[in-house]
C-alpha cells in the first residue's frame, strides 16, 4: 500500500518557514520574551510577604475564607521548600501563555459564534490542537524559536487555547433568543448587543474557558521544561532524570498547589458572575 509522506511534507514546510521567515519568528520571539521577563520582574520583585497578602486577599474576595486560608498555607509551603522563585517563574510563563491565548481566543470565539461556516471549519482544527500529543508541538517550536522559555510558551498557547475559543463561542450562542430579540427591539447596534448583552451573559461560560486554559497551561510546565523553559518543570525533570525522588516530589507539589490556588480563584470569579447573571 502506498505510504502517504505526510511527515516529509510537514518537515519541508517547517524548513521553508524557518529559512524564509526567520525575521518574523525573531520578532515574535523578542515580543514573547519581553512579556515573560516583564511578568517575572513583577512577580519576583514583589516581596514574599506582600505577595502572600495579595494572594490571600484576592482568594478571599473571589472564593471565600477557606480558599484564602488554603492559598496562604499553600504559598507558605512553597516558600518553606525554597521553590518560591521558581514558582514565580512558572507563574510568569503560565500568565504569558494565558494572556496571549485570551487575546487570540476570545475574538476567534466571538467570530465563531456569529458564523456557522467558521464554526464548522474551526471545530476539527481545535480538536486537532487539543488532542495532538503536547510533545509534538515542541519540535517545530524549537525550530522556529530555539531553546528556552519562548518555545515553551508557544507550545503552551497552542495546546491551551482551544477551551477559551470553544467556551466563548458556546457562551454567546447560549444567550436566550428572547433576550436578543428584546435588545434588538430597543434599537441596539451589533456592537452594543455584543458588549452589553451577549458577553456579560456569556461571562460565566467564558470564565470556565479561562479556568481550563490556565489548567492546561500548567499541565505543560513539565513538558516544556524539556526544551529549557525553566521554572518548576526543571525540578521535576531533574527528579526524573537524576532519580532524585524528593526534589521531583517537591517540584510536583508546588505545581499542584499553584494549580489549585489558580483553579479555586478563577472558579470563584465564575460562580460570582453566574450568580449575578441569575439575579439579573
Amino acid at each position: 500500500m502506498y505510504r502517504l509522506p505526510i511527515g516529509n511534507y510537514v518537515e519541508s514546510g517547517v524548513d521553508w518557514l524557518t529559512n524564509n521567515l526567520s525575521p518574523f519568528f525573531g520578532g515574535i520571539k523578542a515580543a514573547i520574551e519581553a512579556i515573560i521577563n516583564g511578568f517575572e520582574f513583577i512577580y519576583i520583585g514583589i516581596p514574599f510577604v506582600i505577595m502572600l497578602l495579595l494572594v490571600g486577599i484576592l482568594a478571599y474576595i473571589t472564593a471565600g475564607k477557606k480558599t484564602a486560608i488554603f492559598s496562604i498555607v499553600g504559598s507558605l509551603i512553597i516558600y518553606s521548600i525554597d521553590l518560591w522563585k521558581l514558582t514565580m517563574k512558572t507563574f510568569a510563563l503560565v500568565t504569558t501563555a494565558t494572556v496571549i491565548a485570551l487575546i487570540i481566543g476570545i475574538p476567534l470565539g466571538i467570530w465563531m459564534s456569529r458564523s456557522n461556516r467558521l464554526n464548522k471549519i474551526m471545530r476539527p482544527i481545535l480538536d486537532f490542537m487539543q488532542t495532538m500529543p503536547a510533545f509534538v508541538y515542541l519540535i517545530p517550536a524549537v525550530y522556529f524559536f530555539d531553546l528556552g522559555p519562548v518555545p515553551g510558551a508557544v507550545a503552551t498557547i497552542i495546546f491551551a487555547m482551544p477551551p477559551i475559543v470553544r467556551l466563548t463561542s458556546l457562551g454567546i450562542r447560549q444567550v436566550p433568543a428572547d433576550v436578543i430579540e428584546a435588545s434588538r427591539s430597543f434599537g441596539s447596534t451589533p456592537s452594543q448587543m455584543l458588549f452589553k448583552v451577549q458577553i456579560p451573559l456569556a461571562m460565566p461560560t467564558i470564565l470556565a474557558g479561562l479556568n481550563q486554559t490556565i489548567m492546561l497551561s500548567l499541565s505543560m510546565v513539565v513538558i516544556s521544561a524539556m526544551i529549557g523553559s525553566g521554572g518548576l518543570g526543571d525540578i521535576v525533570l531533574k527528579g526524573i532524570s537524576q532519580m532524585k525522588i524528593g526534589d521531583g516530589f517537591e517540584g510536583g507539589l508546588a505545581v499542584v498547589i499553584l494549580a489549585m490556588i489558580l483553579d479555586r480563584i478563577t472558579q470563584g470569579i465564575g460562580k460570582s458572575k453566574a450568580a449575578k447573571s441569575r439575579k439579573q
